[in-house]
C-alpha cells in the first residue's frame, strides 16, 4: 500500500490533521468543529470529503456505536515521508542538496536555519557510531 498510496489535497489534509491530532477516534461534527475558522463548510461537504478519504484509504468509518467514528488508516510520519519523498523527487530529482541550495539561492532559508540543519545532520551522525 505505501508505494500506491494517494496524494491528499488542501481541505484533506486540514482533515487528515484534525483526526491525526486527536486521541483516538472522532466524529464528523467533532471535525466539523475543529475545522472552524479554517473552513466555512456544511456537514455535508465534510461528509463528502470523508467518503472520499475512505475510498483513498486514509480513514476507516466504525459505524457500530450509531455514530460514524473516524480513525486514521496511515499515521501522520507515514504520510509525510511519503509525500516528502514525491516532493524531493518531483521538484528536485532526488537530490536534497539541489533544494537546499534552491531555497538557499533564493534567500527562502536563512544561515541560522542551515546552522540548525548541519547540527542535526551531525547529531544523526553521532547516533550512527
Amino acid at each position: 500500500m505505501e508505494h500506491t498510496m494517494k496524494k491528499l489535497g488542501e481541505a484533506e489534509l486540514e482533515i487528515m490533521q484534525v483526526i491525526w491530532s486527536s486521541e483516538g477516534a472522532v466524529t464528523s461534527n467533532y471535525i466539523l468543529q475543529q475545522l472552524q475558522g479554517l473552513r466555512q463548510w456544511k456537514l455535508s461537504t465534510l461528509m463528502t470529503s470523508l467518503s472520499r478519504l475512505s475510498e483513498k484509504g486514509f480513514v476507516s468509518c466504525d459505524r457500530s456505536t450509531g455514530s460514524n467514528l473516524y480513525s486514521p488508516v496511515i499515521s501522520e510520519n507515514t504520510y509525510r515521508a511519503k509525500a516528502s519523498r514525491h516532493f524531493l523527487d518531483k521538484l528536485y530529482h532526488n537530490s536534497i542538496q539541489n533544494m537546499v541550495a534552491t531555497l538557499y539561492s533564493s534567500k527562502a532559508i536563512k544561515k541560522s536555519e542551515l546552522r540548525e540543519l548541519r547540527e542535526y545532520l551531525d547529531s544523526l551522525e553521532e547516533e550512527e557510531k
